[in-house]
């Protein structure tokens, strides 16, 4: 069985080109115009369309269905040969959710999307973060990743500000850095391999600062080849998400010898994405303790 990391974590120090990088978004948005933000290749702070944003939105259009077949509700026997624990995603999209038909149905974990950029909040988080809690839940929170826009420390705090925050109750997971391809421009949001790693170890490091937590990353094998250069630097202390509709998790990005969730469709029932936890319930709610 994977052993994931619950431990504390080594420290993130900031690296140069990421204060550079920080001090530089700071100066622009002094002399932006009032009410609006600087912008990398078109994100801005206020996304145009965050209704339209969640957890894996934009992996299937760039790679298209691995495994038609196995797009559907019921989990590939080959996934139930191990240990695992059957969980959601859901976002602003899925407005209020019927927890209650998902515990039933064997559910027991969610995560629901907190923000966007730092300028969005989704307005069905309440009902959707503390009634999966109430419903018997173990839940999280994670927030859409726009580098574009501004720091990824600035982001982290924005997450952590409306949602994104830890508590050692047993019943919350770690916060998760949503990583997949850019909605509003070009694929890596204008960023170079280099500097798309710091805005990650920024968000990362603040996000740390904050919670004593290291966040989960979730992303595609393809989208992190192609926008940090597969860097292997993340996977000893930061667990994985991986998105594949198919009937295998697949290729791994570097740095990580398992995952810890698996998207593994966008067809299930009630909400549509349905994930797996990669080990016990017992070995969640340790994830959840940290």
């Amino acid at each position: 069985m994977p052993q994931h990391h619950y431990g504390p974590a080594r420290p993130h120090p900031p690296t140069t080109a990421a204060v550079l990088l920080s001090l530089l978004t700071a100066l622009t948005l002094l002399v932006a115009l009032p009410g609006t933000a600087a912008a990398i290749d078109g994100d801005h702070s206020r996304p145009a369309h965050p209704e339209r944003d969640w957890m894996g939105s934009t992996v299937l259009a760039h790679e298209g269905e691995r495994d038609p077949a196995a797009r559907g509700p019921s989990l590939p026997d080959a996934a139930l040969a191990g240990s695992s624990v059957s969980g959601v995603d859901v976002s602003s999209h899925n407005g209020n959710v019927s927890w209650s038909r998902l515990r039933n149905s064997g559910v027991r974990f969610a995560y629901a999307k907190a923000t966007e950029g730092t300028g969005y909040t989704n307005p069905y988080f309440a009902q959707q973060y503390n009634g999966s809690y109430d419903a018997g839940m173990i839940r999280g929170a994670y927030h859409f990743a726009l580098p574009g826009s501004s720091s990824g420390g600035a982001q982290a705090d924005y997450f952590v500000r409306h949602g994104g925050g830890w508590t050692d109750d047993g019943w919350t997971l770690p916060g998760v850095l949503d990583m997949e391809y850019n909605p509003y421009g070009s694929t890596c949001y204008g960023l170079s391999t280099g500097r798309m790693i710091d805005w990650i170890e920024d968000f990362l490091d603040a996000y740390r600062d904050h919670t004593d937590r290291d966040a989960v990353i979730y992303t595609s094998t393809t989208w992190w080849k192609k926008c940090t250069g597969n860097y292997g630097g993340f996977g000893r202390y930061n667990p994985l998400w991986l998105p594949r509709y198919g009937s295998s998790s697949g290729e791994l990005p570097n740095g990580w010898g398992f995952y810890t969730f698996w998207q593994h469709t966008d067809k299930g029932p009630t909400v549509g994405d349905h994930d797996r936890f990669n080990g016990s319930y017992n070995r969640l709610e340790s994830l959840a303790y940290g």
